[in-house]
């Protein structure tokens, strides 16, 4: 009879509610309208466009040094990230800090997930402001890397890159960090994981912020920022 198999799987079913129920639901980080609980040390080049947090360069306000404006919620650790982005001028350079810590001068250090109008930088993982052996990009838009205790790389293929949408039109970035494994996605692919094991040098905890990048005239825009905690849905994982 059918009926045993039903109330089993049901039963499997009730088993794994736990796990996926537990977890912060996504809350926005912007209300569309204000910069409230964002922060930068030099708020001149930050300001609210088109229902966007929006950071501006020109020729009569140059931007000199790279600018972060960051989230005043305190730092994140194990997350998840949803937000959409445009950008043009210098190059399309800008990014996500996460994990990271600010200087006195108001520079981030630690990870960024990278915003490049294309190749390896896109989609990839930097160290901003990296003091560890190697390039500054731990891993690349297409690359699974796994980094040992003693800062060796490993990198594989994943099959597939990200490719950024041309302006105007909106661009989505999905970040998800997970103990030392990060893994990021742009318009739906994911192009870029990092496994961090290197002694020293990963981070599991930091401020959350928004780069302009220093350099020619340019203009980045980020709305619908969408943040969860993972922390919860970790510790019911564990305990089953």
């Amino acid at each position: 009879m059918p009926l045993p198999n039903i109330c089993f799987t049901a039963l499997c079913l009730t088993s794994l509610l736990p796990t996926l129920a537990v977890g912060e639901e996504f809350r926005s980080l912007f209300d569309g309208k204000t910069l409230s609980g964002w922060k930068a040390l030099d708020m001149s080049y930050w300001s609210v466009q088109d229902s966007a947090i929006t950071a501006e360069s020109t020729t009569d306000h140059p931007c000199t040094s790279n600018q972060f404006l960051v989230w005043q919620g305190g730092d994140v650790a194990d997350f998840e990230l949803k937000l959409q982005f445009r950008v043009r001028g210098n190059g399309c350079n800008s990014g996500v800090q996460f994990r990271s810590r600010m200087n006195d001068r108001g520079l981030a250090i630690g990870y960024q997930a990278d915003i490049y109008q294309s190749g390896g930088y896109l989609g990839g993982v930097c160290d901003e402001l990296h003091q560890r052996k190697g390039p500054e990009l731990l891993t690349a838009n297409g690359k699974r890397t796994v980094i040992d205790e003693a800062g060796k790389r490993v990198a594989t293929d994943l099959g597939q890159t990200a490719k950024m949408k041309p302006y105007p039109e909106w661009n989505e970035y999905h970040i998800t960090a997970r103990g030392q494994h990060m893994i990021l996605s742009i318009n739906g692919v994911r192009c870029s994981e990092l496994i961090d094991q290197e002694t020293g040098h990963f981070d599991l905890s930091g401020i959350l912020g928004l780069q302009l990048r220093s350099g020619s005239p340019m203009r980045v825009q980020f709305k619908e920022i969408q943040y969860r905690s993972l922390a919860n849905s970790q510790k019911a994982a564990d305990d089953q």
